[in-house]
């Protein structure tokens, strides 16, 4: 059996809550026990929770892609890139890599988007002027063992 997971387990208690409120508001006029005021909202919130299973209202898991951005300003953080990224689509994260001596940045970075907008960014933004540099974005390669920053492109493959 499939545990909950966090968020299943909030809805539940605020669906019982609610439940709760409905039913002591629904027979006000009667004196009922708190313990069937609860159990009656538990139930309600559970049917609640199997109705927008059932109906496929759960969030969709999203895949990703992790793109490559080279060439990039010194000055660019990680909010401008993302700001020029979102553009293209939804995106999960941005992460730009520093020197580990001078903490200073490197110039390139990883944007982790939607898989379905990915494909647009590489096609709007590669080769796109961006702070007076030209941009190179690719579809990021996996690490192999011993890289630092997780991933690596596809010209670090022939090192």
């Amino acid at each position: 059996m499939k545990l909950p997971d966090q968020k299943s387990l909030i809805l539940s208690v605020i669906l019982a809550v609610l439940g709760f409120a409905v039913v002591k508001f629904a027979f006000a006029s009667l004196t009922l026990d708190p313990a069937f005021l609860f159990a009656a909202g538990l139930l309600i919130g559970a049917l609640v929770i199997a109705a927008m299973s059932s109906a496929g209202i759960e969030e969709a898991e999203v895949k990703t892609k992790t793109l490559y951005v080279g060439n990039l300003p010194y000055r660019a953080n990680e909010g401008v890139v993302r700001t020029l990224f979102e553009e293209q689509g939804k995106v999960f994260n941005v992460r730009l890599l520093k020197d580990k001596n001078t903490g200073k940045r490197r110039g390139f970075g990883f944007v982790e988007m939607a898989e379905s907008d990915a494909d647009k960014a590489i096609t709007e933004l590669n080769d796109s002027e961006f702070q007076q540099r030209t941009l190179k974005v690719r579809e990021a390669k996996q690490k192999q063992e011993g890289d630092s920053n997780g991933f690596r492109t596809e010209s670090d493959q022939s090192m």
